[in-house]
């Protein structure tokens, strides 16, 4: 199997299902496309994602692309520390969406599927805000928190798959790997 991503939270919640992928990230111009959904954008550069990792015969190649939106405008990575503190503050309080798209390859055979689930962030004081900023994490995460590690605090409560909010929905990567032929939840596979 083949994990078209860097990311070592993917990686690791692959290791949750005894996988142990080969890490080979794809590199692919993320811009949006005008009017572009969300949604459209994590299906898309889910699929140009896994079609562009490199894989040899049989491999199975997982990819993934999530994303933080708040009425309807996507969050990235933050920039700097004041975009991250922007993006908490705007957060703070309000639900949200994390969109996830996952797709499996396996040869010229592509299935992809988008993951939603809502986060509801709590009240954040300022200087709730800036100690999750000193914790580092959020400069390398969209909408600038992280569900594993520190910035489960923040997080009042969600509807739907925690998995897709780190950034890979397992029980429906498991339902995509199945469609290319690998049952990683049964003996043999």
């Amino acid at each position: 199997m083949v994990l078209a991503s860097g990311s070592p939270r993917r990686a690791a919640l692959l290791e949750r299902l005894g996988l142990r992928p080969e890490i080979r990230p794809s590199d692919v111009d993320e811009t949006p496309h005008d009017a572009e959904t969300p949604a459209d954008l994590v299906r898309r550069l889910a699929a140009l994602k896994a079609m562009a990792a490199e894989a040899g015969d049989g491999e199975v190649v997982v990819a993934a692309d999530t994303e933080v939106v708040l009425d309807g405008a996507v969050l990235g990575k933050p920039s700097d520390r004041a975009d991250a503190q922007a993006m908490l503050r705007a957060l703070s309080g309000r639900a949200h969406e994390v969109l996830t798209g996952v797709a499996t390859r396996k040869g010229a055979l592509v299935h992809v599927d988008v993951v939603r689930t809502t986060v509801v962030f709590r009240d954040l004081t300022d200087r709730e805000i800036a100690w999750y900023l000193d914790t580092g994490e959020p400069f390398d995460k969209a909408g600038a928190y992280g569900l594993q590690g520190a910035g489960a605090a923040l997080v009042a409560h969600l509807e739907g798959s925690d998995t897709n909010v780190v950034g890979l929905p397992l029980a429906e990567t498991v339902a995509l790997l199945r469609l290319v032929g690998m049952d990683v939840l049964a003996p043999g596979s």
